[in-house]
């Protein structure tokens, strides 16, 4: 699922509407960040890319609105899930975020943050070459 994340009803509900005119089934959310819409990641690339045009120019407008309101503190989200199966969310600046969008994707992004929980959760002190010996044996 692609998620996206709103800071305003009005912007969720504009998005929403946009994504069920392009027959795309979307699930809103709520979390301790703001609120989330999901897609699948499974639509056409034409698709994909009016979403990805729409929801930056509600970013404009979110960042408009912040800026009369006096705030400009920003944040974005990557979720991603730990080896139990639940599910967290890493918030970063924008600017972090964006960098590492504009070398990875989005799949490759969850797979780092998955990995290092996976390493933190499950500490080993194995070398690299251990760890390369046993991956080429297996």
């Amino acid at each position: 699922m692609f998620e996206y994340i709103f800071f305003e009803a009005t912007l969720r509900d504009k998005f929403v509407s946009r994504a069920q005119q392009l027959g795309v089934p979307c699930t809103s959310t709520e979390d301790h960040l703001g609120m989330v819409v999901a897609i699948p990641e499974d639509i056409p690339d034409d698709t994909a890319d009016l979403i990805e045009t729409y929801y930056e120019t509600l970013e404009d407008e979110q960042e408009a609105l912040s800026m009369d309101e006096g705030d400009l503190n920003r944040l974005a989200g990557f979720r991603f899930k730990l080896p139990d199966g639940n599910e967290r969310m890493v918030p970063l600046q924008p600017d972090m975020a964006n960098r590492l969008m504009s070398h990875f994707s989005l799949d490759e992004i969850q797979q780092i943050f998955a990995a290092v929980a996976d390493c933190t959760l499950n500490q080993t002190e194995e070398h690299l070459c251990k760890i390369l010996a046993a991956q080429k044996n297996a």
